[in-house]
């Protein structure tokens, strides 16, 4: 019988659980670090080793991920790694010091980056079992999830500060959020492509493979470039708007918050505009937008045109990151372990980079970091050939 429409929803339902419940999970214990910095009496820098250790336990995953992807396939990953990230959470309430502390946000760092390589594995089976673009709905459900757990943290806290309590009750919400997934959670994956090896033929067959390898490794250097341009939006615009434009503590939030509304906007309506334009122009497009439009934004100067620029950032970077993430996917699961490691090295690296920038110059000059970053995306994905989408849309 061939798939219907209400199939898709119900699929593409379940495997946006798992991108939710990654939002909510992290917003979950980043939402009580004042709490955890009260109980180890931590300082600043043993504070942001807090938040250091996520991501090198997201790093050091990654030479795993493509091997357990192999033997366990991304169902079983994605499931197990979330089951993973749920028990954090009461271990974590129960660490009696500042060092068991680190080692489970290590953990925590490490099942994310391997519950981030599948559940993109699953989007993008998704999409190549029902013909239908779904990824960058996907990834607005992240930040759902993420906006669903800073609401619980507040509502909880009102009740009692008990971080115990807390974790718990977050804990309990996310194994019920996988209970009602795991049936519909795809069981399979795009395969890896074919290299072709003809009889008699082995150096075409080597240039095949180093052409795949190739390909991955400039969807992993795009997206580099596009989650140095997400981090540094995220940590840096709110101080550009105060320190480069004169703007008030009471305008200043609003530099995160016209970027967050524009890429969830944006990212809603993506999978439309992407069976509309294709992935390749969405990419190339998007990115060129978001680098011009931030800079003419610095070049004019001023807090309103630097909040338009940001907004063009938030619209032509959203559907980059999904796009990037279904071409590493038809690659095979090494090469989306690898452009999701370069993606985690991007987050890591970029923010401190603008500021090592901004440091020697000034901000303006950093955020010009970031603009030429978004341009560089661009310039990536005219290396890549990105892989049409095959057969007709579900049928409604």
């Amino acid at each position: 019988m061939l798939p219907t429409l209400g199939d898709f929803r119900r699929d593409q339902l379940a495997i946006a659980a798992l991108f939710s419940f990654l939002g909510f999970q992290y917003a979950t214990w980043a939402s009580r670090l004042p709490a955890l910095k009260d109980r180890f009496d931590l300082g600043g820098t043993e504070v942001g080793l807090l938040l250091m250790a996520a991501g090198v336990g997201a790093a050091v995953s990654f030479p795993l991920v493509a091997p357990l992807m192999r033997r366990l396939g991304a169902r079983r990953l994605a499931l197990w790694s979330a089951l993973a990230l749920a028990a954090v959470l009461p271990v974590l309430a129960a660490a009696g010091s500042y060092p068991l502390a680190l080692l489970v946000i290590l953990l925590d760092g490490m099942a994310v980056g391997c519950l981030n390589v599948a559940m993109n594995a699953q989007g993008a089976a998704l999409e190549s079992h029902y013909g239908r673009a779904a990824m960058a709905q996907l990834h607005a459900t992240f930040s759902g999830g993420s906006l669903g757990g800073a609401l619980l943290a507040s509502g909880v806290n009102t009740v009692t500060h008990s971080v115990t309590a807390h974790f718990a009750v977050a804990a309990g919400l996310g194994v019920l959020l996988l209970a009602g997934s795991r049936p519909r959670v795809l069981t399979d994956a795009p395969a890896p492509p074919a290299v072709e090896q003809p009889a008699g033929s082995g150096k075409k067959g080597l240039r095949s493979l180093t052409g795949a390898s190739r390909t991955a490794l400039v969807l992993g250097c795009a997206m580099v470039f596009g989650t140095v341009v997400e981090g540094a939006m995220n940590d840096w615009s709110a101080l550009y708007l105060t320190e480069e434009t004169g703007a008030s503590g009471r305008l200043a939030p609003l530099g995160i918050a016209v970027v967050s509304v524009m890429m969830v906007a944006a990212r809603l309506l993506g999978d439309g505009w992407r069976n509309w334009w294709g992935d390749a122009r969405m990419v190339r497009v998007g990115s060129t937008m978001a680098g011009t439009g931030l800079a003419l934004a610095l070049l004019t100067g001023g807090t309103w045109p630097a909040l338009v620029g940001f907004a063009c950032v938030g619209l032509g970077m959203a559907t980059v990151t999904p796009c990037l993430y279904v071409a590493a996917a038809t690659e095979g699961p090494d090469a989306l372990a690898l452009v999701a490691a370069m993606g985690t090295t991007g987050l890591l690296a970029g923010p401190a980079l603008i500021g090592f920038v901004a440091g020697h110059t000034d901000l303006t000059t950093g955020m010009a970091v970031v603009a030429a970053s978004a341009v560089l995306v661009a310039v990536c994905s005219g290396w890549v050939r990105f892989k049409e989408r095959e057969g007709e849309p579900v049928p409604h």
